[in-house]
């Protein structure tokens, strides 16, 4: 999917991209903060400027509209407003449906289906700001899946989650997995790596390592990835002293 170098200003930020994700497959993002996770997914988004290389979705680029959805870690959708969880989700239907146009039968039925996707079927017709930050996020999960996305890109979604969301977000990416979803998820949650996804991408400014799970999350490679930062690995979490688990 992707041959590039990435830049917010005039120098790289992100260099030697090059990996592929297919249909129905995971890819995990690791690295440590500031390693150029987020960056590459906004370069895949086309957010920011790519330097060098190509990139493609499904052969084309730019990717047609409604082939990415996106998870960023932080929404600007203020909880307080009042709107609905179903309002929020019909949001990922605008680009295909446009502003001027009342949703149609369609539309509807994709967004339940979202819903359900994320066990939240129940809660439509709740108020936003009164689910949970997991159930939110959750909410955010099916906004993007509601556009039917053939990527979709997600950012550190474990932030914050009790077990219960967790375990939903999983079983989650497995059911949009088994649709033919290409997935590309930022994390240093060794879990969701090992539970969805069949690759690592290793990055640290650069790409360090990728190839299949297993191979690539060795201790070598994760030391590498993380430079001087003495790291630890457990069968959950990569650990950074300092910082708790990362």
């Amino acid at each position: 999917m992707a041959t590039a170098s990435f830049a917010y200003g005039a120098d790289p930020t992100l260099t030697g991209i090059d990996f592929t994700v297919l249909p129905g497959q995971a890819v995990a993002l690791i690295g440590p903060n500031g390693s150029g996770k987020s960056t590459l997914l906004k370069g895949v988004l086309g957010l920011i400027t790519r330097t060098s290389g190509t990139v493609e979705v499904l052969g084309q680029w730019p990717a047609p509209a409604g082939y990415i959805g996106y998870v960023p870690q932080t929404d600007q959708l203020d909880p307080h407003f009042p709107v609905s969880l179903e309002q929020v989700v019909m949001m990922g239907r605008y680009r295909s449906l446009g502003w001027w146009r009342m949703p149609t039968k369609a539309d509807r039925r994709a967004v339940a289906e979202a819903l359900e996707t994320v066990s939240l079927g129940d809660r439509a017709k709740t108020r936003f700001g009164e689910l949970s930050g997991g159930q939110q996020q959750r909410g955010l999960l099916a906004r993007a899946v509601a556009s039917a996305p053939r990527l979709l890109l997600l950012d550190e979604p474990f932030n914050g989650l009790d077990q219960v969301n967790r375990d939903a977000l999983i079983e989650t990416v497995k059911c949009l997995k088994k649709q033919g979803v290409a997935v590309l998820v930022s994390t240093h949650d060794l879990d969701l790596a090992r539970a969805v996804c069949e690759c690592v991408l290793l990055l640290n400014g650069a790409q360090v390592a990728f190839g299949p799970r297993d191979a690539v999350l060795t201790l070598a490679n994760v030391q590498q990835a993380f430079g001087s930062v003495g790291v630890e690995m457990d069968e959950h979490t990569i650990v950074v002293p300092g910082h708790g688990g990362h």
